[in-house]
């Protein structure tokens, strides 16, 4: 196994950084009349918005971290089954919240017995009790009642919940998974292939480029949208709806793991990436960082421009390669800056501030949901002069930040999440 180097600070600014701003789109989603360039795409359109390279770069981060974490269990000693275990654990865990949360988006207030915000909240906070980091101090018997008290919680509100429109009231049920299911199962097959292949960088080569053509061709030859309350699914340019196949393809959507491979793609790029700056360290040629993560980031954005017209164009939504390349080199050359600021130049202290959302990630990820469902299940609005335009996004920045010093003080407390 490929032994990296001791771990980048600018991976954790990295994610500070991305996590800030993802907090700070997802709740300028709900300000009114804000720049088209700030909001995400509509599905239909050949565009990329700013909010949606923000989720491609934490995919992309998560591959940049995922060979650190790895190595680290393993110079730890630990045996295959563990480190095994704790790739699985980890995965179930996203898996398990990007279901309720995908699931939350589809629930029916009129037809459940609580409203959706005491749902979410329930939910939210199943989820602290338990994946909370627990105090080793803490006798066992009191962590697993915590534990047991949190998944009963989950239970009890996959019992009551009631989906769907009226008319056609459903029970939960897995869909597209949700930001944290998706990030779940990209970790669990980069993962799985990174300890798989030992950390060996051609090996990792060869597999980004595997799920880079799965995702090629996804939208190219195969193809499925989603239009209105219709799935149309063709191939090579045939319409396939309706046959056997067609109804197969649309039936296991929801189930596949790779699916159209794009979330993976992301995450595998940046474990490349990780690859070749551990190379370059390790053979002594660290001046040649600068100039290899410039070529490899240009040649990702010039992939995604050439491949935009072939491939459906440039789509979040529809997770085309134009946005899997694009966003691989926009994150790319982030990180090669970052590393340059905070690595070499040593500028950690200025980012100090939102180090929390760096290093308590999925604490900060949640935490919004307490503070949304909360405002909605007690009916309070924000004043319009305050959710609309430039005023809006000033508030839902101010938010972001907030929540992040916020979970920086639970930090010190350590009620954070530890997955």
């Amino acid at each position: 196994m490929q032994q990296l180097p001791k771990r980048l600070l600018s991976i954790d600014v990295l994610r500070a950084i991305t996590m800030l701003l993802m907090i700070f789109v997802n709740d300028a989603g709900g300000v009114q009349h804000i720049p088209k360039w700030i909001d995400h795409a509509k599905g239909f359109e050949d565009r990329l918005g700013f909010a949606d390279t923000i989720f491609p770069a934490f995919l992309f981060i998560v591959g940049l971290s995922l060979p650190f974490a790895i190595n680290n269990r393993i110079k730890k000693s630990h045996s295959t089954r563990q480190v095994l275990f704790y790739i699985l654990i980890r995965s179930a865990a996203l898996l398990i919240m990007g279901f309720y949360h995908v699931n939350l988006e589809e629930y029916n207030s009129s037809a459940a017995l609580i409203p959706k915000a005491a749902w979410a909240l329930v939910i939210t906070m199943a989820f602290f009790l338990i994946w909370l980091d627990y105090p080793e101090t803490m006798a066992k018997t009191k962590r697993y009642a915590l534990q047991i008290l949190g998944i009963a919680m989950l239970i009890g509100m996959a019992v009551v919940y009631k989906g769907g429109e009226d008319g056609e009231v459903r029970g939960m049920e897995p869909s597209w998974w949700g930001i944290l299911g998706l990030i779940g199962w990209a970790y669990l097959v980069c993962a799985l292939i990174f300890f798989a292949v030992k950390g060996k960088l051609n090996s990792l080569i060869i597999a980004w480029i595997v799920l880079v053509a799965i995702n090629i061709l996804a939208h190219s030859i195969l193809k499925i949208k989603v239009l209105h309350d219709e799935t149309m699914v063709t191939i090579a340019g045939n319409d396939v709806t309706g046959s056997f196949l067609g109804n197969a393809i649309i039936f296991l959507k929801p189930f596949w793991i790779i699916n159209d491979a794009s979330t993976m793609a992301l995450t595998m790029g940046g474990t490349v990436i990780s690859g070749i700056y551990a190379k370059l360290v390790e053979q002594g040629k660290t001046q040649h960082i600068w100039g290899t993560l410039i070529v490899v980031g240009i040649l990702f954005l010039i992939a995604g421009f050439a491949l935009r017209p072939y491939t459906e164009g440039i789509s979040k939504i529809r997770s085309t390669p134009a946005w899997v390349f694009i966003c691989s080199g926009i994150t790319t050359l982030a990180f090669l800056m970052l590393i340059y600021m905070v690595d070499v130049k040593g500028k950690i202290n200025a980012f100090n501030w939102i180090k929390p959302a760096g290093t308590s990630t999925l604490t900060c990820y949640l935490i919004p949901y307490f503070q949304v469902f909360t405002l909605e299940l007690f009916q309070i609005n924000y004043p319009g002069v305050i959710n609309n335009g430039f005023p809006g996004l000033l508030r839902s920045f101010l938010t972001a930040v907030i929540i992040v010093l916020f979970v920086g003080l639970l930090e010190k407390k350590r009620l954070r999440l530890k997955i």
